[in-house]
């Protein structure tokens, strides 16, 4: 037998030894406490038998109770360590966690095991989810960061050849730019997302007119859409709103951008703004464009989410223009619709809540 174990047995000996004297010792003392109180002086041996019965009965109820408290402290201890562990495992980011088994050994919703239990289920549930999430973005991003700096470094590289000829120079300059251009714009639509999606933009609303807010946006990009000689019909009725005004502009300029850029030479947009009978307000962005199928329309509200990479590419999407769009539409509390067919265009519209003035009503 090793020292340890010798020791811890003659620790564990005397423990119970000096125990068992203590409650001797308490009994001796509170018997003749009573018998002094009560005047009564009864025989030595008499006394002794009562003080040694008191004692052994004092000293058990005491192992007893320390006995159940091991116990239970055991148990409460092979309980939380399945939780314990769920939780190790979420702070190492390991999500897959399913705890089920051992909920079912609680009896009743109200066992606040179960609750542990249900709670961190759902919130592993959950924290999956955005690790999937959180994944699938890093992915999107390096894959959307990583496309133009490939082409502006061949390119670069490209230019070092000095048999070129100006018009190639420039061409390859040309590309360059557009690829920087692009590197940039997916910067910015990146950071206003976040910043929609954590809240940090001020959210102020105001009343303004509606139809001329559209038609200054439209004004604005004329050179786009006169470069494409596209047909402009526009029907704006006279419309008061209240909403954040720098938000509002950022929702008709990438939808309208979309219609002019999926529009083909000679096509048509339609813009419409209008009053429905129950007082709310609809904005439709009509155009004779490529369109989307179905499968497109689907996902077409997911960050960096492209029906044809290659066609988006050549118009110079990187997929966050409708994820923007969607969430400003949201945080108005409004709804966006769209419909579209394959060859034949999209139409958009954005349905918003009733005028301020009848809001006073």
């Amino acid at each position: 037998m090793r020292l340890p174990e010798v020791m811890k047995r003659i620790l564990g000996f005397t423990a119970v030894t000096l125990s068992l004297l203590l409650c001797w010792s308490f009994i001796y003392w509170l018997t003749s406490w009573i018998f002094a109180a009560i005047h009564y002086s009864p025989h030595e041996y008499a006394r002794l038998l009562i003080n040694s019965f008191l004692g052994f009965f004092l000293f058990g109820c005491c192992m007893f109770l320390i006995t159940n408290i091991k116990w239970v402290r055991d148990r409460q201890n092979k309980n939380l360590h399945p939780m314990i562990h769920a939780m190790k495992m979420m702070a190492e980011g390991n999500f897959n966690i399913d705890l089920s088994y051992y909920s079912n050994q609680f009896q009743g919703r109200d066992h606040p095991y179960y609750k542990i239990i249900e709670s961190i289920n759902h919130m592993a549930e959950r924290l999956g989810i955005m690790e999937e999430m959180r994944q699938e973005f890093i992915s999107s991003v390096s894959h959307e960061i990583q496309s133009p700096l490939t082409s502006i470094s061949g390119f670069a590289h490209a230019l070092k050849n000095e048999d070129l000829s100006p018009k190639e120079r420039k061409h390859y300059l040309e590309i360059i730019e557009m690829e920087c251009i692009r590197l940039s714009k997916l910067s910015e639509n990146l950071l206003r997302l976040t910043s929609l999606e954590s809240d940090q933009i001020p959210f102020d609303q105001k009343d303004y007119r509606l139809d001329r807010q559209l038609r200054r946006i439209i004004l604005a990009n004329e050179p786009q859409w006169a470069e494409k000689n596209i047909h402009m019909d526009i029907s704006l009725e006279p419309l008061t709103i209240t909403a954040n005004e720098d938000l509002m502009d950022q929702v008709w300029i990438n939808l309208l951008h979309n219609s002019i850029k999926f529009t083909p030479r000679a096509g048509t947009i339609k813009v419409e703004a209008l009053k429905t009978a129950d007082n709310h307000l609809l904005v439709k962005i009509t155009d004779t464009g490529i369109g989307m199928n179905k499968e497109t329309l689907m996902h077409i509200f997911e960050r960096f989410y492209k029906a044809d990479p290659s066609r988006n590419r050549n118009f110079g999407g990187n997929g966050l223009g409708l994820p923007i769009v969607k969430k400003i539409i949201d945080l108005h509390k409004w709804e966006i619709q769209i419909q579209s067919e394959l060859e034949k265009g999209t139409e958009i519209t954005v349905m918003m809540s009733q005028t301020s003035e009848e809001k006073r009503m």
